[in-house]
């Protein structure tokens, strides 16, 4: 990926200022800025940064991403912290095969050593029927039809 390129996360950012410099090893500053990190690092396939990200008392001992589905877009629908704890709500859409679908999480974050960590999350996974003239789901702002349609 180009690091002026959009970035993945549904920011609107350039991915260098966005969540390339958490991909780089900077600490991110929320846990909203954490998450969108880590649906990055899932669209880019960094196993590595999801781990190092991952608390350890939940963090798996692999993580294997090659079944991973096509993630296209993020939706933050709620983000808090109140002192080393955070939650996020978000959907984040993917295809499966000619099927679209998301995947709803409210996850946990916790701080330690002024670095934000993913706890857990409880999510739902559905799917979803995008129309031909419905904002695309990848975020990009066109139309579904001229888009990923």
């Amino acid at each position: 990926m180009s690091d002026t390129q959009v970035c993945p996360c549904g920011s609107q950012q350039a991915y260098d200022r966005c969540c390339g410099p958490y991909h780089a090893g900077e600490p991110a500053l929320t846990p909203e800025a954490l998450m969108r990190s880590r649906f990055s690092a899932f669209v880019q396939g960094r196993a590595d940064y999801l781990m190092a990200t991952w608390h350890s008392s939940t963090r798996p001992k692999s993580l294997d991403l090659a079944d991973s589905p096509d993630w296209v877009g993020l939706e933050v629908l709620a983000s808090d912290a109140s002192g080393d704890q955070g939650r996020v709500h978000f959907k984040a859409y993917y295809r499966a095969g000619s099927q679209w679908r998301f995947l709803e999480e409210h996850s946990d974050f916790l701080r330690e050593s002024a670095r934000w960590f993913y706890v857990s999350g409880k999510t739902r996974d559905e799917s979803v029927k995008p129309e031909r003239n419905d904002i695309c789901l990848c975020g990009s702002g066109r139309k579904f039809k001229r888009c990923c349609g």
